[in-house]
């Protein structure tokens, strides 16, 4: 029995609470798991009068009680409880201290209205355990047992409706009908002179107690009986909570969870001598325990495993199904929370689950972000990886883009979806936008990386279509070549705006934004050519020596000129001047805008022709110039545009002109060295005096054939040995070094031709011997000499023209 019933000492008799021995005892019976279904029982009375004897009779306790045959003294101190055994619902018995009592003495008043406060607070029903014999007396010690009772309940705000059963004890053979009436009539006396709290001075006692009478034998005569009457006194206790039974109308339940602490809690007011407001104390329990179940739910969730398995895998990534899963995982400590709160305070537990479930959704709130966290992510890498895949498919950007987006974003809302909780109405459209931002980011950086690609494909296209052409024009530097780089430039300008258009039409965009596109590609086309050239004006004076030389050096025909002698030197250098200063008026300036001006002609006039304009003497008076090169612009020509000025145009003149000088002096010296070696005939004045003075010789030589003959084979030797020997090829080297190579090799040439003339006279020709080869030196200033049947072929370093013929030895007879 004592394991079952666990008699416990609440209060000592200092009145010492014992907070460890309560939780022990709410502990080892379980009651937190009672809810409202369980009892309190007191019992109160006079000193030795039996309560602890009829505690253990009625409940099965085992309070301790008077040993008779020791003496009547006081056996229990303070209160105590224990488990009512085999009563249901479950069901405490406090056994109190009893009044009246000599050990106490002037305290005696104290503790016994501060414990008859505890129990009025904790019971639902109060046992007043009075002798029989006490009924009707005006000073019997039911008396102030019952004033303490009442005047102590006018310190509870609020009445609890106590059931006070009234145990007769040792009833006497007058019926408790007859005794019942005086008791309640002693009672409403009692109740009517206690001073009670202005509100309640009116209030009848069945506002606040429930008044039931039973009698019972005693137990040391009739023993049996006593245990008679107290079993079915028992019966009563059973379902006693129950409408209809012993405390069937109670108000004001402590949840059996918060029995203990409401226990601490109104002894410690009563203590202190307070006032005890039992809605303020009830709420305050409800308060603190719902605070509790609130604080322990929340520590479980946080090392729930459920919760942490959920928390692992988020951080690795998006989790399916992560709404029901944590919405499961909240639900069962919400609902937990229920289950243990469920009888405090409505208002209180309400408001501590609202702070449950805000503590709690705060706690998981960061993970809920986190997880839409990784939605944006992988919606956002979705959309990066289709887009792509769509462009290189070569779809259009901007359907590409709305479509990924309209694809990525149904995406993510389903994911959100996935993820929400039904405890909460979490918003996601922060994490949206920012989704939304980044896409518009990315596609405006993809299509700024697209615009760029595209542009670069274009203008590297432009360029090569351009530039290349634009050189050969340049080289060309005439008259069309500008008209000619317009049209070029119109014609591949207008070609790749059309092709540029179509290529960004898929990006859909502004009217405006095109337009400035295409003006840039326009505008890039003509930079191209504007540097180019200015590349190609850099150049200008190799062009224009080159120029010089093709026309100078080159007939009508582009065949190389031979300088024969009766070429007009100065007219050609004229004309190569012209078309090389026509090739540096064509780089002098750009012309891509058909603006008509006058650098050719300032050009000729200057720097050829030699025109230029007189100043008056004011203006030489006053230092101008009336040079019109001498300045740093063109008229009709912007600074831009510009690319060789007056004054850098007449100091090339001056450098082109010092460079080809040496070509025209090296043709005049041609010239003049082909007229010498060509000219053989003595001056007219000696052909006539030959004539006059030779005319008898002459007419001698007519007169005799035979002298003709003998000149005519003299005329034959001397030529033979003209062309054997290559006078005139030997007298370049200088006069004195033609006589001794002459005079060397006379003899040996001499004898040849004889040996000759032998073997073909006697019908045994010898092949001709070859002629000895003379050095690289020597053929650059000798000329050599074959005859032929038409003539003589001639050459030189500085002629080149050669006179058709047979080649044909010739022969000597």
């Amino acid at each position: 029995m004592e394991d079952h019933c666990c008699s416990t000492q609440l209060i000592d008799g200092d009145g010492k609470f014992n907070v460890a021995g309560l939780d022990n005892f709410v502990r080892t019976t379980k009651l937190a798991h009672c809810g409202l279904s369980y009892a309190v029982v007191a019992i109160m009375g006079p000193q030795s009068s039996g309560k602890s004897t009829l505690m253990n009779h009625l409940f099965h306790t085992n309070f301790r009680e008077m040993d008779a045959y020791r003496g009547r003294s006081q056996t229990t101190k303070g209160i105590w409880i224990a488990k009512c055994v085999g009563i249901e619902p479950s069901t405490i018995a406090m056994d109190l201290e009893g009044t009246d009592g000599r050990e106490r003495g002037e305290d005696d008043t104290a503790f016994e209205k501060q414990s008859a406060l505890f129990a009025l607070a904790i019971a639902d029903i109060v046992l007043i355990n009075m002798w029989c014999h006490d009924i009707g007396r005006e000073q019997a010690a039911n008396k102030p047992l019952l004033k303490t009772v009442f005047q102590v309940m006018t310190r509870l705000f609020s009445p609890r409706k106590t059931t006070l059963l009234f145990v007769i004890r040792d009833k006497s053979k007058t019926p408790i009908e007859y005794l019942e009436p005086i008791l309640r009539e002693d009672i409403e006396k009692i109740w009517d002179v206690v001073p009670k709290p202005e509100a309640h001075k009116n209030t009848p006692l069945s506002e606040f107690f429930n008044v039931e009478v039973t009698g019972l034998s005693s137990y040391e005569e009739k023993e049996e009986q006593f245990k008679q009457q107290v079993a079915e006194l028992r019966q009563r206790f059973f379902h006693s909570i129950s409408p209809g039974g012993l405390a069937g109308d109670r108000r004001g339940v402590v949840p059996a969870s918060g029995f203990s602490f409401s226990a601490q809690q109104i002894w410690k007011v009563i203590r202190e001598n307070k006032d005890l407001d039992l809605p303020a104390h009830k709420v305050m329990v409800a308060t603190v325990r719902c605070e509790e179940i609130a604080t322990e739910k929340l520590r479980l969730l946080s090392v729930d495993k459920g919760w942490l398995a959920l928390e692992e895998a988020v951080q690795a990534g998006p989790v399916s199904g992560f709404g029901k899963k944590l919405s499961a995982v909240l639900d069962t400590y919400f609902s937990e929370y229920d289950l243990e709160a469920i009888y405090f305070d409505e208002g209180v537990r309400n408001a501590k689950r609202r702070q449950l479930e805000s503590k709690a959704l705060d706690f998981v709130h960061p993970l809920f972000s986190s997880m839409l966290g990784h939605l944006r992510s992988k919606a956002f890498e979705s959309f990066k990886t289709r887009l792509e895949q769509l462009l290189n498919k070569g779809e259009g950007f901007a359907a590409s883009v709305s479509r990924c987006t309209q694809s990525c974003m149904l995406e993510f809302d389903q994911g959100c979806a996935d993820a929400a909780i039904r405890q909460a109405n979490w918003d996601a459209s922060k994490v949206r936008e920012k989704l939304s931002r980044d896409i518009d980011a990315h596609a405006s950086s993809v299509r700024s990386a697209k615009l760029a690609e595209i542009i670069a494909n274009y203008e590297k296209k432009l360029a090569e279509e351009l530039i290349a052409p634009v050189e050969s024009l340049f080289e060309v530097g005439s008259e069309d070549t500008w008209p000619s780089i317009r049209r070029l430039l119109k014609r591949d300008s207008e070609a790749a705006v059309l092709d540029f258009s179509t290529a960004i039409a898929g990006f859909e965009l502004d009217q405006s934004t095109v337009d400035a596109m295409v003006q840039n590609v326009r505008s890039y086309a003509r930079n191209v050519l504007e540097k180019k050239a200015r590349e190609e004006s850099g150049k200008v004076l190799i062009r224009m020596k080159e120029r010089f030389s093709a026309v100078f050096n080159h007939d009508n025909d582009s065949m190389p000129r031979v300088w024969t002698g009766k070429e007009d030197i100065r007219k050609i250098m004229k004309d190569a001047h012209l078309a090389s200063l026509r090739l540096l008026s064509v780089m002098a300036a750009i012309r891509l805008d058909e603006k008509p001006d006058k650098i050719e002609t300032v050009l000729v006039s200057s720097l050829i022709d030699g025109t230029l304009t007189v100043s008056s003497s004011r203006d030489r008076s006053i230092g101008t110039s009336a040079d019109p090169l001498a300045s740093s612009t063109w008229e009709e020509v912007s600074r831009k545009d510009t690319l060789i000025t007056p004054v850098q145009c007449k100091s090339l003149w001056r450098q082109f002109k010092a460079e080809t000088e040496y070509t025209v002096t090296q043709a005049i010296s041609a010239q003049e060295a082909h007229k010498r070696s060509n000219n053989w005939l003595p001056p007219p004045w000696a052909i006539v005096a030959m004539v006059v003075l030779g005319f008898n010789e002459f007419m001698l030589l007519l007169k005799n054939p035979l002298y003709l003959m003998v000149l005519f084979i003299a005329y034959l030797l001397s030529k033979a040995l003209w062309v054997q020997m290559d006078i005139s090829g030997e007298f370049r080297h200088g006069t004195l070094a033609g006589l001794i190579s002459i005079s060397s090799r006379f003899l040996p040439t001499v004898m040849n031709l004889l040996k000759r003339l032998a073997e073909e006279a006697q019908g045994h020709p010898t092949p001709e011997a070859p002629r000895p080869q003379q050095s690289l030196a020597e053929s650059s200033v000798s000329s050599n000499i074959s005859s032929s049947d038409s003539g003589l072929e001639y050459s030189s370093p500085n002629m080149t023209h050669r006179r058709s013929m047979k080649s044909e030895e010739a022969e000597v007879s």
